[in-house]
């Protein structure tokens, strides 16, 4: 089953090179890295917060490229995306270098070694990775994923994905006349119009197989994929060209049947909590009043929108459950979300715990300045007793 990534657990870096002093510029790259993070945080797609993307356009050096990597590396724990736009180049050896503002042809000292990304994504905690390289030659990175040393068997315990805008041997487009280069602009028409007939969420796997006929159609380069364990079953966003009758409930309030309710095993943050309760009511179709109305009465519309809307962990449970049950998600799932705010409950009240418990009394040592206050009260004291004692 496809599923979306825990916003809160989740991070991006969007890298491109749009002009170079000494290869040809290619302006379409600034529009794909804006366009790419409006979609990224958008409701639709990631939701990501705006500081869980990051934006390198035109990095001077390799050195503040990878700098950005290795943290959204290291920060993330469900999923890290890296993206790259711009010119690829090849060594004598075959390897793929990203070229930087500064890059020369036959020159590959003067770009970024794509084995640095990947050794970064080999160190990080994320259980999902995804690389997507728009740029020439970009099929190369492929092949660095074979092997016993295998990125996906090293790196990732849910899966790993490689999208290439071309094969080893061909050149990416950048049309002059276009906004976007052709492989990101095909890419995000996708995530704008959906895939007619298409899952309701669009999932790397399908996302490369649709990407390789539309852009085949167009006699454009065929995208490369590389997918390892279920990298391709993480989604990317919503399938947009979905018709209006699947999301919309029947004439008796009942919810949308047949379809897949977001699972709750993959969030690991409070934000992606309420990420994915909200979730579950737009796969239900149902409204705010609707789901008040099948709770019968236990929970009113202006709670089901403050519920969505919290940023701190409810503390209890029976508010949350009724609207999963209103929602239509059956009972063993509702348990699976129990379980989860659970842990999620556990993990918070843990985390504030070393602030907000006192240390016993007795073990509590004077400080200086108390035991200075009592010397001088002592002293003061036996002072009044002699002076009243001699009158």
């Amino acid at each position: 089953m496809s599923v979306l990534p825990d916003p809160g657990a989740t991070r991006a870096v969007l890298i491109g090179t749009s002009h170079y002093d000494h290869l040809e510029s290619l302006p379409a790259v600034s529009n794909n890295l804006t366009a790419l993070a409006e979609a990224l945080t958008g409701p639709t797609s990631w939701t990501l917060p705006p500081e869980h993307c990051t934006i390198l356009s035109n990095p001077t050096t390799a050195e503040m490229t990878m700098a950005a990597v290795r943290a959204a590396a290291e920060q993330a724990r469900d999923t890290v995306l890296i993206y790259f736009a711009g010119h690829g180049l090849v060594d004598p050896e075959g390897d793929l270098y990203l070229a930087m503002p500064q890059s020369k042809q036959q020159r590959v000292e003067t770009g970024l070694p794509y084995r640095w990304i990947r050794q970064a994504l080999l160190n990080g905690r994320a259980d999902r990775c995804v690389v997507v390289l728009d740029c020439c030659y970009s099929g190369l990175a492929l092949g660095t994923m074979g092997g016993p040393s295998d990125l996906a068997e090293q790196a990732a315990v849910e899966g790993t994905f490689l999208l290439a805008a071309a094969a080893e041997t061909r050149q990416a487009l950048a049309p002059p006349d276009e906004t976007f280069t052709a492989f990101t602009g095909e890419l995000l028409d996708t995530l704008q119009t959906g895939i007619p007939n298409g899952p309701e969420l669009i999932d790397f796997g399908t996302l490369y197989r649709h990407l390789r006929t539309r852009l085949a159609a167009k006699g454009r380069p065929d995208p490369q994929a590389r997918d390892r364990n279920t990298g391709a079953r993480l989604a990317l966003g919503r399938n947009l060209a979905l018709p209006a009758t699947a999301t919309t409930p029947s004439a008796d309030g009942e919810p949308a049947t047949g379809r897949s309710w977001p699972s709750p095993s993959g969030i690991r943050t409070v934000r992606g909590f309420f990420k994915s309760l909200a979730d579950v009511r737009v796969t239900s179709g149902l409204t705010h009043q609707m789901v008040s109305q099948r709770s019968g009465g236990r929970i009113s519309p202006g709670t089901v929108s403050r519920l969505l809307n919290r940023e701190s962990l409810p503390k209890t449970w029976p508010t949350t459950a009724a609207y999963l049950s209103a929602c239509g998600v059956p009972d063993p799932q509702v348990a699976e979300w129990h379980t989860v705010w659970m842990r999620l409950l556990t993990d918070t009240t843990t985390d504030a715990a070393p602030h907000t418990v006192p240390q016993p009394r007795q073990h509590q040592k004077p400080t200086t300045l108390q035991r200075l206050t009592r010397r001088v009260s002592r002293r003061n004291g036996h002072s009044r007793g002699h002076h009243s004692g001699s009158s």
